[in-house]
């Protein structure tokens, strides 16, 4: 236990800030995932719609400072490579 009300706040904070990063984490991962599932059964206007909610919460946890911009910014890219790579393929 902490000996200071300063060092008792501080624990108070940080569980109440790594609860919100695991949240949003676990959202970025989830909308990835579901992307990455329908690009897998090759369901091109499914993919473009969760390619643009898995961009939107790259965008809101970069916003939040939960990931890097530069992160949010190359998994956005990989993304839009993978969706990219299946229209071609489909036309």
């Amino acid at each position: 236990m902490p000996n200071t009300k300063q060092a008792l706040k501080r624990m108070r904070v940080t569980a109440k800030r790594a609860a919100r990063n695991r949240h949003v984490k676990s959202t970025v991962k989830t909308a990835v995932r579901r992307f990455g599932e329908t690009l897998t059964q090759g369901d091109l206007e499914a993919a473009r719609d969760k390619f643009t909610g898995a961009v939107k919460a790259l965008d809101k946890a970069a916003g939040k400072g939960v990931l890097h911009k530069n992160t949010a910014a190359r998994k956005k890219s990989r993304l839009a490579q993978r969706l990219n790579k299946l229209v071609s393929h489909i036309s």
